[in-house]
């Protein structure tokens, strides 16, 4: 059985990093290169750096931070935010990066699924969804959840999943930073689906969270951010009943 995965999430804005409600009310959680190192040395299998304003500011302060956050950690690391072509991932990998995600650029111009996937092989290309679920439909959202769109749930991933994704990153926005758990039948849905690797993101609020969503979800790795950076729930501690629970992660 292949191990499940923990991955931080890190929202990056103004170069801090920040946590909010359902997409909104951000706080600030602190400086993303020291919070990498210390989830790097506590365990971490992974970590996400999404740049919510990306469209809005320098892309030069995100290459800065990726090359920054390279020289502190050992794990795989996956950046996103504004990338819209082959020579934004180009710069970003060079910096550091293992992996990018693409979200609203993908729905635009689905074609650069197939562009980066052709040019730095699949797995390296993760597909972020943001979607909402509304009288029991998926629908798909963009810009940070800000945009609703009539594209379903499920027909995209498939869609993104045959042009070239190697991982699918899910977010219920309705459940995201809720704390209520995360979207466990879509989850099961794509995974059951799909072929590739599904995140699981939006909802983590205790250690059961995320055994459910391993379980019931079927995800291959969980993502979260308000419980990691505030100390809810200690990476460590969460592993070791993860596994006491019979589910294979890396201590």
């Amino acid at each position: 059985m292949l191990t499940k995965r923990i991955i931080p999430c890190l929202d990056i804005k103004d170069g801090r990093t920040v946590k909010g409600v359902n997409f909104v009310d951000l706080r600030d959680a602190g400086d993303p290169v020291e919070l990498a190192k210390q989830y790097a040395d506590i365990g971490a299998d992974e970590l996400v750096f999404l740049d919510i304003s990306a469209t809005l500011e320098d892309r030069a302060t995100t290459l800065d931070m990726v090359l920054h956050v390279a020289e502190q950690v050992n794990i795989p690391f996956t950046v996103g935010g504004g990338i819209s072509s082959v020579e934004d991932v180009d710069a970003l990998l060079q910096c550091g990066a293992d992996k990018v995600s693409i979200n609203s650029s993908a729905v635009k111009r689905p074609d650069l699924v197939n562009e980066l996937s052709d040019k730095f092989g699949s797995q390296c290309v993760v597909v972020a969804i943001d979607a909402k679920e509304i009288e029991g439909q998926w629908k798909v959202h963009l810009a940070g959840g800000s945009i609703p769109t009539e594209i379903d749930l499920f027909e995209w991933a498939k869609e993104v999943e045959e042009r070239g994704a190697g991982e699918i990153l899910f977010t219920s926005m309705n459940h995201d930073g809720t704390k209520n758990g995360f979207a466990n039948k879509a989850l099961a849905k794509l995974s059951e689906e799909l072929n590739i690797p599904i995140i699981a993101s939006g909802g983590a609020g205790n250690i059961q969270h995320f055994i459910d969503t391993f379980k019931e979800g079927k995800s291959d790795a969980a993502l979260a951010a308000s419980v990691f950076h505030f100390g809810e729930i200690p990476i460590p501690e969460l592993k070791k009943d993860l596994k006491a629970n019979n589910i294979e992660v890396r201590l």
